[in-house]
This record gives structure tokens, sequence and C-alpha cells, in this order.
């Protein structure tokens, strides 16, 4: 069963305003705030310190720019050639100031009000970058602009002991950085969203398959039906979701749109929402939190370790194996620096994991320090045990799978691969690489056609060469300033290009090729080709593609 927490900053935009526009003296010596790079960027501000009681819209830091007046904080947007209230804080909305209201009627009733232009972009920035911190918690974090998201917090929660102190922990991070977030967890996201915006407290956590009591004594709103269709319940005395939901759907539908049936089957979880994670949700997943910041390189060598044997023991009781991992070591500023690596053959031995993030923990910088530190596993798949005597293959493959983990996570991928036959007559698509160990159909070459064991990527030029019109191989020729005297040659292979696919190579030099294998006078063996015919007005060249042994 799924269980998704949602993430709601009723003033998100006061709070971000703040935090952008707080003194650069007082925000060096506050925390780094949980955002990350991307947001302070957005915003060109930092953050300030604040107490963990005490949220951002409660009280502006002692810091922040300086505007005119000492009253409410209000964010102005321009709407159809008229100014407009984009945001209040708690002070103003206590006065009677709310969202839409004109500025000049907000300044009619508070005439100390204090007023800033919203920055739509910033805050969606700073949201993007929420979601970025928030992988610490969990893989799978979707946004839900323009000031909440959603974790899928299934099979994660007891990292922290249960969902309680999930909550509290991801809110008591954010707080310490200024930001005041309601939070619900549910089984459907729907049921989280009607939680955090309109439940009586702060956490709030619905029982597996309980969270229709709970949403009963909710407003019809709760369902984030269309504002049309709310206000029409509203004034006809609907005024809980106990009311809606026991009414008949078809009278429900044509009265209110099937939009409301759907929002009410999504919060039932009787209807599928698709959320947009910025990471695909998947159950392998491990963490790791610290008392105290690390930052010395034998430590984050030491917890790569413990943090892939904890995940390396979920696999192993599931009988699974990965081919990818993917580390990040979430720092204090709420940057997260993430390593990946890849293996040929699905495995689960942390040592061996560990050895491969190794030479790339070089390439950290801690910061302030490590916090966090959380693991993925990627491209999960069954492993099974093997009797070793009965599949010599497979432990050849086994032995050779960290050799070759070792060259790709150092080369890089795609740099270590094998040549795998392609049924193909033309030479430059007869083969192609393949995974290094990947298990490929057995193919033979065909005896009549022989190919060299060493094919070049492209045809090497001839010089010097002798060869009797019209048909017959070259008696000698030069490669790479060494005369060659032909004394066995098979031939010819006439080789053209495959129409359908296209031509063999655009910078071929030549679409029909005669082939001929030839030995020259101390046993060498050589494929070689002639582009053209010995004829009036033709032009002959001759090409050197392969060498046998």
């Amino acid at each position: 069963m799924a269980r998704i927490l949602c993430a709601w900053s009723p003033n998100w935009a006061i709070a971000n305003w703040r935090r952008r526009n707080a003194s650069q003296a007082e925000a060096l010596l506050s925390d780094p705030p949980p955002l990350g790079e991307a947001a302070r960027r957005a915003g060109g501000g930092l953050p300030t310190r604040q107490s963990p009681s005490v949220s951002f819209a409660d009280s502006p830091p002692s810091g922040g720019a300086s505007i005119a007046g000492a009253g409410p904080l209000v964010l102005i947007e321009t709407v159809k050639g008229a100014r407009r209230l984009a945001a209040v804080d708690k002070a103003g909305q206590a006065l009677g100031l709310f969202a839409g209201q004109k500025a000049t009627d907000a300044l009619a009733l508070v005439p100390n009000l204090r007023m800033a232009d919203a920055e739509p972009e910033a805050d969606a920035a700073a949201l993007t970058a929420l979601v970025d911190w928030s992988v610490r918690f969990s893989p799978a974090v979707a946004a839900d602009p323009p000031d909440g998201l959603f974790l899928d917090i299934s099979g994660v929660a007891h990292l922290w002991g249960g969902e309680a102190e999930l909550i509290a922990d991801y809110r008591a991070r954010l707080a310490r950085s200024g930001i005041f977030v309601r939070c619900a967890v549910a089984d459907t996201p729907g049921a989280a969203w009607a939680l955090a915006h309109y439940g009586k407290a702060a956490e709030i956590i619905a029982p597996p398959n309980g969270q229709a009591a709970l949403l009963a004594a909710l407003p019809p709103a709760a369902l984030r039906l269309e504002p049309e269709a709310a206000a029409q319940m509203e004034r006809l005395g609907l005024r809980l979701l106990s009311q809606v939901l026991g009414l008949p759907r078809a009278p429900l539908a044509r009265r209110f749109g099937q939009q409301t049936l759907t929002r009410i089957d999504q919060a039932m979880g009787r209807a599928e929402e698709a959320l947009a994670f910025r990471r695909p949700p998947h159950p392998w997943f491990a963490r790791l939190a610290f008392f105290e910041p690390i930052s010395v390189l034998e430590d984050l060598q030491r917890v790569t370790f413990d943090v892939a044997a904890r995940l390396c023991e979920r696999l192993e009781r599931e009988g699974q194996g990965a081919r990818r991992f993917r580390i990040a070591f979430h720092r204090l500023d709420g940057r997260a620096l993430p390593l990946e690596v890849g293996l040929a053959l699905a495995a689960r031995d942390p040592a061996r994991i560990a050895a491969l993030f190794k030479p790339k923990l070089e390439t950290i910088d801690p910061g302030f320090g490590i916090e966090v530190v959380t693991l993925e596993a990627e491209e999960v798949e069954r492993v099974c045990d093997r009797q070793v005597r009965l599949d010599a293959e497979a432990e050849a493959a086994e032995g050779l799978a960290p050799l070759v983990d070792r060259l790709t996570n150092r080369l890089g991928e795609g740099r270590v691969w094998k040549a795998e036959p392609v049924e193909s007559h033309v030479p430059e698509l007869s083969v192609r690489p393949a995974a290094p160990l990947a298990a490929g159909a057995a193919r033979a070459w065909n005896p009549e056609a022989p190919r060299p064991l060493r094919l070049f990527r492209k045809p090497e030029p001839l010089d010097l060469v002798t060869a009797q019109t019209p048909d017959d191989p070259p008696r000698q020729f030069q490669w790479r300033r060494r005369l060659h005297r032909i004394a066995r040659a098979e031939g010819p292979e006439r080789i053209a290009e495959e129409w359908w696919r296209g031509e063999i190579d655009a910078t071929s030099p030549a679409h029909i090729r005669d082939y001929y294998r030839v030995e020259d006078q101390d046993g060498a063996r050589f494929w070689v080709f002639r582009e053209g015919l010995y004829q009036e007005g033709g032009e002959v060249r001759w090409w050197l593609h392969g060498v046998f042994g």
C-alpha cells in the first residue's frame, strides 16, 4: 500500500521573499538553507537563523530588507492592469487582508502596509530546489506548485522510526531555515493534500485505509474541485464532505461535473492519480543520518560501505541484485552531491560496490560537513545462487565482472564493450558494440566468406599496387611504407551497399568493392579490396580493410 506525504507552506511566497531579502551580514552568521544553490541564485539572498518553534510567517528576520512602514507585509502583482495582493503575511490576514484584493483597498484598511513585488519565477525555482533537497527523505518527490510537494514514503518511514518521526524531522529542519509547512500522510495524494490544506493540525497521519473518516469533516474545497463547483456546493448548503459523499453519483456528476467524481475517487483510492516525480519511485533505498557532520575522506569511505551493506542486506533477503547504484551525500547547506556506478552483472556485494565508489569519493567537497547519505539501487533484477561446477560459463563471467566494472567506472560508460556479430555482408555493419558480459546469440562466420580478426574502423589506402587487368588480385602493394609481395591470393568477393539501409559509409571510398584475401612473402595475410574497374576513363584505387591475425 502506498503512503503519500503532502507538505504545504501556507505562506511560501512571503517566506521566500524574506529569505531572499535578508541582509548578507546576518546570513553569513546563520545556518545555510536546505534549498541548495539554485534557490539562492534565483533570489540572490541567504537565509537567517530562526528558532524551530517560530515559523517564517510569524515574525520577519531582524536583518531583512528595509521597506517603508512597519506594518504587515504583502506581495503585489499586476492582474489585467490592476495592482492586487498576491500574498499576505499572518499579520495582514489578521487585519482582514487577503490574496486577490486591490492594493488601494488594502492601503485604505492598513495605511502602514509594507509592499513588495511578487517574484513567482524565484518562488518556482525555490520550490524546485526544495524538491531536490527533499530526496534525503524519499527518493520519489513531486512538486505541487505553487507552494507544496508530495513525497512517496512507502517503505522508507521505518528509517526514522515511523511516519510521525519522519514528519517531525522534516518540519523541524525546514523550520530552522524559516519555512513553516503543514504535513499530512495518507494512502492517496488527494487525501494527503486535503488533510494538509484543510486539516485542523500541522501534522496529520491518516491510518492505512482510514482517510475516509478524517475527510468527512472537511469542506468540499478540500477535494481540489473547480472553484465554480465548490462555490455552488457552498450556496446549496453542502459544507462538509460527508454531505457530498452521501449523494448519489449520477446526480452529483450532472450538477457539479464529472471531475467532482474523479476527485472523490482519487481521494478515496478508487482511482489512480499520476504524480510527476523528479525521479521514478522505487523501494530500493537506504539512508544514514549522523549525529555530527562528517567531512574526512576516510569517514566518507566508511559510511559508503555502511549504507551499501544496509541496502544489500535487503536485496539479499529478496533474492535481488542491481546493476546500478546511486549515492548522494547531503551537505549542511542542503546541496546533494551524487555519484553513480554501474555493474556489468547484477550484484549485491557491499564491499564491491564501495570499492567502485572509492576512487570517486575524492571529488566530493563536503563543505561544512555531510549530515545524511542516501543510496538507491536501480535496474534491480532477480539474482539466483549458482552451482559453480555445473555452470562454468557463469562462473567465468562473474570472475571477469569486477574487472569490467572497474574499467567501466574509471573510463566511462560506452568505452568498455565487446563486438557482437550482426547478420550483414557489409563489413562495417557486421559487428556492433554490446555489453561486455551480455549473453549474445551464437553466430558463426560463413566459411565461404571468412573475415579478418582485426577489421579496421576505416579502410587504409595502399600505394604502389600492381595487378593484372581486369579482375586479378594485386601482385604487390605498399602499406605503411613497407612493400609486400603477394605469394597467394583468393577472390574476388564482390560486396555492394545495402540499398535498403543507405550507403555503406558516407565517407567510404567506394560503393561497390571487390575483396581479396592475400598472403605476402612473409606469411602475413591481408584483406584488401579494389575500388573501380580497369577500364577506359575509370579510376582504380586499392584499400586495406583488415588483417588475419
